[in-house]
């Protein structure tokens, strides 16, 4: 077969200077070109120009599927930042995920490349290496499955190898509400003084490091709220008149609006007094920001407490308990609290039987 030229272009098969053989060819307004892998002389490198024309034809005429064209495993990445950051408040921890899988899997690998056995391997990791639980690994999977998911829709992949691969069963998290008497140990936790030696004069002094939380603990437990939405409260959401503060960045995506009590309204005014420049209500007074989190010095006071088994989520569960328990009915709860429905109120209703007797209690009334 004849070398042509279009356009200063080699069409037909030809040899590099690296001594490789190539070909390249155009059907049907189609042009394709690649390695002649294996030729070792002209005549190898048409007899497998000629195999590479007869695929073209048959996926031109929708015999055989055309083949997949690599993408690499970044570009997903790259999609999926992209989503998340355009779709999803939580996209922070998403962007941490994304970057913990191009560090496990690397830059260059193919989409493609990564199959089932993989991915069991990269779940062998984060259980066996990074130590993570069930829920974490499975959240991980998520992240990657929507990356494929993403690739699928934007037809850079043809499929999903998540879909060949089990998610890890998780314990279902037992619904964890604050006695009264534990939280009289939390907050003594919260107000213990510590003596400590000052660096620069040298001398004793006593300090209370963790008694910013208890403002904080006590809005939890005043209104169901979640702790972002406590620690990025902005003062436009508070009405002094109505009594309410209303929530316009919520993790439903939903406007809500939460009652204020008699203390968490003199809370509020303090917070107020002591940030008059800033659109946010607590500040951490070493950095004048928000908080980003209060996690290691919450874990701490429950640890002083003695309190096991504890989140600060569960905070809001405390505070739905408290009002399902005094009576409120459930409808008015679940505005409070921001639920789609009534449905996610009954875990509260289970793990307190006492209702449930209240209820044959008045049926003595009759």
């Amino acid at each position: 077969m004849s070398d042509l030229r279009i356009n200063k272009t080699v069409m037909g098969v030809y040899k590099k200077k690296n001594g490789k053989w190539y070909f390249q060819f155009m059907v049907k307004g189609e042009r394709k070109h690649g390695l002649c892998d294996g030729a070792k002389n002209k005549q190898d490198a048409q007899s497998i120009e000629d195999t590479e024309k007869f695929i073209l034809r048959q996926q031109q005429n929708g015999i055989i599927p055309k083949r997949e064209k690599k993408i690499k495993f970044s570009s997903l990445i790259k999609l999926c930042e992209q989503y998340s950051m355009n779709n999803k408040k939580s996209y922070k921890n998403d962007i941490y995920t994304l970057k913990l899988l191009k560090n496990y899997f690397g830059d260059s690998i193919c989409a493609q490349e990564i199959l089932p056995k993989n991915i069991e391997s990269f779940k062998t990791y984060l259980r066996v290496t990074r130590k993570n639980k069930n829920s974490t690994i499975n959240r991980y999977l998520e992240i990657l499955s929507k990356m494929f998911n993403l690739g699928i829709s934007n037809k850079a992949v043809r499929s999903n190898p998540i879909e060949g691969v089990a998610f890890l069963k998780e314990e279902n998290h037992k619904v964890r509400f604050l006695t009264k008497d534990e939280e009289i140990e939390l907050f003594k936790a919260i107000e213990k003084t510590f003596v400590v030696t000052d660096k620069i004069t040298r001398r004793k002094k006593e300090i209370q490091p963790y008694l910013y939380l208890k403002p904080i603990i006590t809005w939890a437990l005043h209104t169901g709220m979640r702790k972002n939405e406590i620690l990025k409260c902005k003062k436009h959401y508070v009405n002094f008149e109505q009594r309410s503060i209303e929530l316009l960045e919520t993790k439903s995506g939903k406007s809500r609006k939460v009652p204020i009590s008699d203390k968490l309204y003199k809370i509020i005014e303090e917070f107020w007094q002591k940030t008059p420049d800033s659109e946010y209500l607590i500040l951490n007074p070493e950095t004048d920001k928000p908080y980003v989190d209060i996690k290691k010095a919450f874990h701490a006071v429950l640890g002083i407490a003695k309190i096991k088994h504890f989140r600060f989520h569960d905070l809001r569960h405390t505070a739905a308990t408290r009002m399902i328990a005094g009576g409120a009915d459930l409808n008015t709860v679940k505005e409070i609290l921001g639920h789609s429905s009534l449905a996610m109120l009954q875990r509260y209703v289970h793990v307190m039987p006492e209702l449930k007797v209240r209820a044959i209690d008045i049926l003595n009334s009759f």
